[in-house]
């Protein structure tokens, strides 16, 4: 029995709706309704990291119609503490075998939530198929979130994560000659910014960076905002939420390390994989960002997942078509790291 049948009985049929969840989407957003969270935007950020996520819908999924299936992977993890900007991070290291003495590559991974909430649990699904599917070892980093440190913090963050990958990695079973960056949403801004940094820095550039439906721009009236403003789990209301709790001032999203699309310097940089999804307020500028990263002459492999919505990536256990985009992105990093097997 397929896990459409398993989830959903052999009747059901898929949605056709154009815009809207296909049929495995919807009931995880079902599921995560009926889990009680409270609109983000009515909160305050302390009780917005309490509230259920879209994860926890997929791991209800797997408890009572999947229970088959292994939900780690069969990758194993490890927490550890890195150096920050300010201070310590929290990381988790995914890996095929931590005991292994073969160096695997590595992508250094961001987390999504706005620069406001989640953390490594929340987005633990992404990561954890990318080791799978990408057979590397994966950095996923927490950084330190607003309103209790402001923008540029995460930033910051994330390029002093950057350095100690990079001097590091083979203390993590992995080879310093090949790493990659990697982030969702607002990890996705900070991936391509990490990108832009070692350029500029004169660092060590990442091989390869995947962007899934990166926070990349300052207009909240494009095309996909307004088809979008309401949808679920991301709508035009969290993302104010999230703007007025990260800046001092609205004016700051026109930084270029913000509003990447419409101000950053793109040229020069990684091979890029840029994944979205057609039902979430961040589509349209995820593809002037695959279109100007083209146009700065930088290789690009962009692709849109109909019928899903933000934060579907990490759903590859329950949503196929997140499996479908784990495995493109993974066939992007293995190409980058020269670890494709190619047809004879």
């Amino acid at each position: 029995m397929s896990i459409l049948d398993k989830i959903f009985g052999k009747d059901d049929q898929p949605r056709t709706t154009p815009a809207k969840p296909d049929m495995i989407m919807q009931k995880v957003l079902d599921t995560h309704a009926e889990l009680g969270p409270k609109p983000i935007e009515t909160l305050s950020p302390e009780e917005a990291r309490r509230q259920p996520t879209p994860s926890d819908a997929v791991k209800k999924i797997l408890r009572d119609t999947i229970k088959d299936e292994d939900p780690t992977l069969g990758i194993q993890t490890r927490d550890i503490s890195i150096d920050g900007a300010a201070g310590p991070l929290q990381a988790r290291i995914y890996s095929p075998n931590l005991e292994s003495d073969d160096l695997k590559p590595l992508v250094v991974y961001f987390h999504g939530g706005g620069f406001v909430i989640a953390d490594l649990d929340v987005y633990d699904g992404g990561p954890r198929g990318i080791s799978r599917f990408a057979d590397c070892v994966v950095l996923s980093v927490h950084y330190r979130q607003a309103p209790e440190n402001k923008f540029p913090a995460a930033h910051e963050d994330a390029i002093a994560a950057w350095r100690w990958a990079l001097a590091n990695a083979q203390s993590i079973g992995s080879d310093p000659r090949k790493i990659a960056v990697m982030g969702e949403s607002a990890g996705g801004n900070l991936a391509i910014n990490v990108s832009i940094a070692a350029r500029d820095m004169g660092l060590q550039a990442p091989l390869h960076q995947v962007l899934v439906y990166p926070l990349v721009g300052n207009d909240l009236n494009t095309e996909s905002y307004i088809e979008n403003a309401d949808a679920k789990p991301l709508n035009k209301p969290m993302i104010e939420w999230f703007v007025k709790h990260t800046f001092n001032d609205p004016s700051g999203t026109a930084d270029p390390m913000v509003n990447v699309v419409g101000a950053a310097d793109l040229q020069g940089l990684p091979s890029s994989t840029v994944i979205l999804a057609e039902i979430d307020p961040l589509r349209t500028e995820g593809e002037k960002l695959a279109e100007r990263l083209e146009a700065a002459g930088n290789n690009v492999r962009s692709k849109t997942f109909h019928g899903s919505t933000h934060e579907f990536f990490g759903m590859g256990l329950v949503v196929p078509d997140a499996a479908v985009a784990q495995q493109f992105a993974a066939h992007d990093l293995k190409k980058a790291f020269g670890t494709a097997i190619l047809p004879i």
